[in-house]
């Protein structure tokens, strides 16, 4: 019997205390719990986020900074254990469209087994170098997986289903930093997890403070997607036994 759809928002922060209380205010107006998880926050933001207890937001405080994928891990832990179905993985600095918080919702509630996730819409504020490199990565996705269905893997406005994804973090751990939006992804798409992407607006905010080392990252980035074309060579005929079938369903509708 299926469970019941029980999602929360989960936000990953670290030192963007000018914009939480915003996207927290903003998402308590759909009427979505907040799971914080402060990966290691300087006193300014720990501050900020003390004013912000209140009903249907949960702070977890992670004992020092540790990256983006690992303060997603762990909320995405936490939530699953406090009862939640989803969460609604969004950035703490105001890039994401918290508008269009119903429309995941909605996507979630209609196809609850599947990951729901962001396709961005970029304006001219997104860096030239960020836009044009994320094409390789698309690239390196698409032969990882042997499938165009997932549009964009770096962004991370998404909705997941917390009960396979926390069973492939306890299947083996997945990466730390800037790394883990592509690599969890992926890897559900191994596991055989449907993919659905909606269409949403992404910003990059003036003065905006972002915590992407251009050297550092891109190398973890490389590493990360030699690991994955490793990972898909033994699995390529299950995968393409999925198409071939999902491929034959689809005529015989």
């Amino acid at each position: 019997m299926p469970h019941a759809f029980h999602p929360c928002a989960l936000i990953p922060i670290y030192n963007h205390k000018d914009t939480i209380a915003a996207t927290v205010k903003a998402l308590r107006a759909h009427g979505l719990p907040v799971l914080i998880v402060d990966d290691g926050s300087d006193e300014a933001t720990r501050a900020v986020l003390a004013t912000l207890a209140a009903p249907g937001v949960q702070l977890l405080r992670l004992p020092r900074n540790g990256g983006k994928g690992r303060a997603i891990t762990a909320g995405m832990i936490a939530a699953r254990d406090t009862g939640y179905s989803h969460a609604l993985q969004i950035d703490a600095d105001g890039q994401h469209d918290v508008t269009d918080v119903p429309r995941f919702l909605a996507e979630g509630r209609a196809h609850p087994a599947t990951l729901i996730c962001g396709q961005p819409i970029y304006d001219h504020s997104v860096p030239r170098a960020r836009l044009y490199g994320r094409y390789v990565t698309h690239v390196c996705v698409w032969l990882e997986t042997l499938s165009f269905m997932l549009r964009d893997s770096m962004c991370g406005y998404r909705l997941y289903p917390l009960d396979v994804t926390c069973a492939e973090i306890d299947r083996a751990p997945l990466p730390a930093r800037m790394d883990f939006d592509t690599e969890v992804a992926v890897r559900l798409m191994w596991r055989g997890v449907p993919v659905r992407n909606l269409p949403t607006r992404v910003i990059y905010p003036q003065n905006g403070l972002s915590h992407f080392h251009m050297l550092h990252d891109n190398l973890r980035i490389s590493a990360m997607h030699t690991r994955l074309l490793l990972g898909m060579l033994p699995r390529a005929p299950m995968l393409l036994w999925r198409k071939h079938k999902k491929r034959g369903a689809a005529w015989a509708a």
